[in-house]
C-alpha cells in the first residue's frame, strides 16, 4: 500500500513518549520500511505463532495479546527518541516464551518445542537484544523478549493450559466413559489396575427414574 500510494506509514510507528507515537503501540507491528524488513518477521511469527497455538491454545490468544501490548507500551515509556516499527518485538517476545515455558513447566511437549526455538533462535534473542546496529530497534527486542518471560512464569502452571485430569480421561465416544483404578500402593503391574466402562446413558436414566420416585 505504502508503493502504490506513494506514503510512508513510518510516521505512525511508536515514538516513545509523545502522545502521537502512543498509537504506535497498536499500529507499530503493521508497520515496516521495506520488504526485506516485513520477510524477515513474517516467517518467525507464522512458526512461532503456530507452535504457540498448537501446543499452548488455551493461553495463546492471553500470552499474543500481553507481549503485543506490553512489548509496545514499554518501547514507548523507555526506548531512543526515534521512530520504532516492526513486529520483532512480537516475534522475540514469542520466542523468550517458548524457550522458557518448557524449562519452567518441564513438561515433553514444552521441553522438546523450547529445544526446537533453542537450536534455531537461541542465537537471534541474545544477540538481537543487545544494540549493535544503530538503525535497528534493540529495544524493541530487549523488551518483547522481557514481556514473553513475564508471560512464562505467569502461566507456567499446567493448570492454566491444559489440567492432568484433561490429560489421564479417555473418552471412547459420546456416551461412554472409561476410568481406571490402581491400587493404593501405586503398583500397576501383574495386572493389579483394573480399568472399567461406564455407560452414561444409562446412568443418568437411573438418576430420572430416582428422582421420578
Amino acid at each position: 500500500m505504502e508503493i502504490s500510494l506513494e506514503f510512508s506509514l513510518v510516521q505512525y510507528g511508536n515514538y516513545p513518549r509523545t502522545l502521537k507515537g502512543a498509537m504506535g503501540i497498536i499500529a507499530s507491528p503493521f508497520i515496516h520500511a521495506d520488504f526485506q524488513h516485513l520477510f524477515s518477521n513474517s516467517f518467525p511469527f507464522l512458526f512461532l505463532g503456530v507452535g504457540l497455538f498448537y501446543f499452548h491454545r488455551k493461553i495463546a490468544w492471553p500470552v499474543l495479546s500481553i507481549i503485543y501490548l506490553l512489548s509496545g507500551f514499554w518501547v514507548w515509556l523507555t526506548a531512543r527518541d526515534a521512530y520504532h516499527i516492526g513486529a520483532s518485538g512480537i516475534v522475540y517476545g514469542l520466542m523468550a516464551f517458548l524457550l522458557a515455558i518448557g524449562f519452567l513447566r518441564k513438561d515433553r511437549a514444552s521441553m522438546a518445542t523450547s529445544f526446537v526455538v533453542l537450536v534455531l533462535y537461541g542465537g537471534s534473542v541474545f544477540i538481537g537484544a543487545l544494540p549493535t546496529e544503530s538503525g535497528v530497534s534493540w529495544e524493541s527486542h530487549l523488551l518483547g523478549a522481557v514481556a514473553g518471560l513475564f508471560c512464562a512464569v505467569f502461566f507456567r502452571k499446567p493448570s492454566t493450559d491444559v489440567t492432568n485430569a484433561e490429560a489421564q480421561i479417555q473418552v471412547a465416544s459420546q456416551n461412554d466413559f472409561y476410568y481406571t483404578i490402581i491400587p493404593k500402593d501405586g503398583n500397576s503391574n501383574k495386572g493389579q489396575s483394573y480399568t472399567y466402562r461406564m455407560d452414561l446413558d444409562h446412568l443418568n436414566k437411573k438418576d430420572r427414574d430416582s428422582n421420578s420416585e
